[in-house]
């Protein structure tokens, strides 16, 4: 999920926000929703960009990737979520349990889920082509070939 890497949370602000332009003054975002408002976080502001974001598991691995977790969720409720981010805690740990069933139960916390639930709902909104791409993900991975022999000829 490349467009991920596009995709960011700002600590202290709500909702989700598009990375425009990264500058040596911080980085121009878009609000991702039906405003578009376009704002310059400092460099102080603490962007999180989704791609590096991950989910805690009870595994050798520790943890899984946010994207794998929102491909999880795709699969498995589509544009029909059930789920309420308001909802009691174990509303929410069920849901997880049933996306991710090694969650780390100790390590993320409710409102880590009701994060997931807000923003995948705010991506299935106003980033839909995040859930389609994935099988342009395989064709990227043979775009640097590509990109690769026009160097080699250079």
């Amino acid at each position: 999920m490349e467009a991920l890497k596009q995709i960011a949370n700002i600590a202290g602000q709500s909702g989700l926000y598009r990375i425009l332009k990264p500058s040596r003054n911080g980085v121009i975002v878009e609000t991702l929703d039906d405003k578009k408002t376009k704002t310059m976080m400092g460099p102080t502001a603490r962007v999180s960009v989704l791609n590096d974001i991950s989910i805690y598991v009870d595994t050798d691995e520790q943890s899984v990737p946010l994207a794998d977790v929102l491909l999880a969720v795709n699969e498995k409720y589509g544009e029909t979520l059930t789920v309420d981010p308001k909802g009691s805690n174990d509303e929410l740990a069920e849901f997880m349990a049933t996306v991710v069933p090694d969650y780390d139960r100790e390590r993320v916390r409710p409102t880590d889920i009701k994060k997931l639930i807000v923003w995948y709902g705010l991506l299935r909104q106003h980033a839909p082509e995040i859930f389609e791409s994935q099988p342009e993900a395989d064709t990227t991975t043979e775009a640097p070939a590509t990109e690769t022999q026009p160097d080699e000829q250079a």
